[in-house]
């Protein structure tokens, strides 16, 4: 089965399993899907493949549906970004109503990461249970009867890839940050982050990311599996914009509708611990449907 890359409209992620399509239908009638996955950037990764299988489907009211992803075996993550995503199935008929989980199987033995400061050096990666049970997205969506609904799943790679410090069953663990958007119902977020003024008044680590929390005026917060303050929706590295000599980044898959705090800090944040980070630039976007929202340049000018 070919599997093209594709460039898609609009950029987004949803904060969990997004409600999408109109209501459920009456025994025997069917809607087609489409399932494409995408990767939220990471700094520390040179290349994440995860050999995925199987794509498995659970109606609320009836037997999971699978199907069987080859050829899909050698993606690298890391090269979804940006608003680019790989289909997984295209155009498949399905029953229509409501579905409740969603599930990814992987093959383990043929999923690794390289890391940007060991060159070709390649490093296991375990799933647990990912060839058995696979990678787990639970909540409700919907696929409308008569009708063709295009969904993506991300792949947060920044917050999902684990060094387990010790024993372990591989050199780093895989527990799964995952979103669903429907594709129609979500927009992006972009902006300039003026490294060089802020780095010249602070001890930067780095260029930066951007960070985006799901609603307004939250307090930004490090990338933290233990945070009880509740977690980034995204960090976003920013890269240099040659138009501009700033630097850039762009959110994306972001359901509609809704307000986010964008702020930005140039420290290492690792997920596996509470960091202790600066944060500039907070201000409130609103995301609209289908179209691009410019944030203010970081940082901000009165």
């Amino acid at each position: 089965m070919h599997r093209s890359i594709k460039f898609l409209g609009v950029s987004a992620l949803a904060a969990g399993i997004a409600a999408c399509g109109g209501g459920g239908s009456s025994s025997g009638e069917t809607g087609t899907v489409s399932f494409g996955v995408t990767d939220a950037p990471a700094t520390d990764f040179s290349n994440v493949t995860v050999a995925f299988t199987e794509l498995r489907l659970k109606p609320a009211d009836g037997d999971w549906i699978s199907f069987p992803l080859e050829g899909f075996a050698s993606q690298n993550l890391l090269e979804l970004q940006g608003g680019i995503s790989a289909p997984l199935i295209t155009d498949e008929e399905v029953p229509a109503g409501t579905y409740t989980e969603l599930r990814l199987i992987v093959d383990t033995d043929n999923s690794f990461v390289k890391l940007e400061s060991s060159g070709d050096s390649t490093y296991t990666l375990a799933v647990p249970s990912g060839e058995q049970s696979g990678l787990k997205l639970k909540g409700e969506f919907v696929v409308a009867a008569d009708t063709s609904t295009d969904f993506t799943v991300d792949f947060d790679v920044h917050k999902s890839i684990v060094d387990p410090q010790g024993g372990s069953l591989a050199d780093y663990l895989l527990k799964p940050s995952m979103r669903l958007v429907n594709n129609l119902e979500v927009g992006s977020i972009t902006g300039l982050v003026d490294y060089a003024t802020i780095n010249s008044s602070n001890a930067c680590d780095y260029e930066g990311s951007a960070y985006i929390f799901a609603g307004a005026d939250v307090e930004p917060s490090d990338l933290n599996v233990n945070n009880e303050n509740g977690n980034p929706l995204l960090v976003i590295p920013v890269s240099l914009d040659n138009e501009s000599s700033l630097y850039k980044y762009t959110a994306g898959f972001l359901p509609a509708g809704e307000q986010y705090t964008v702020s930005y800090s140039c420290q290492q944040d690792d997920n596996g611990q509470d960091d202790n980070i600066e944060f500039f630039g907070n201000q409130n976007v609103t995301v609209t449907a289908g179209e691009t929202t410019q944030a203010q340049t970081i940082p901000l000018t009165q």
